[in-house]
């Protein structure tokens, strides 16, 4: 049986996912009428409770959670899990614009 390195594998994977994330990034901010969140604000548990956006807008997880449905806001997703809709950044394989990641307001 042939024996398979998993890891290497997974970060190969990885790796490609963040190299074409990259190469997309020029293309995604082609839509300049919608917003970005560029900071965020948490509570004391570090759960993310407030989003401000490009614009200077400082929205509430729920209007956040609005927009994002509308398709107000670039970058992000939502999606339902535990009985809620819950926001997060979309997956780009890149760390450091995750919603957890971004400056505090």
């Amino acid at each position: 049986m042939e024996s398979k390195n998993f890891e290497q594998i997974y970060e190969e994977y990885k790796n490609q996912g963040e190299q074409q994330a990259q190469a997309e990034e020029p293309f995604a901010n082609t839509n300049s009428n919608k917003e970005e969140i560029v900071a965020v604000r948490k509570n004391d548990d570090g759960d993310l409770i407030a989003f401000k956006t490009n614009t200077g807008r400082e929205l509430d997880y729920i209007t956040a959670l609005q927009e994002a449905k509308a398709g107000n806001l670039a970058h992000v997703d939502v999606f339902h899990k535990y009985g809620r809709d819950i926001l997060r950044s979309e997956p780009d394989g890149i760390k450091e614009n995750n919603l957890d990641n971004l400056p505090s307001f």
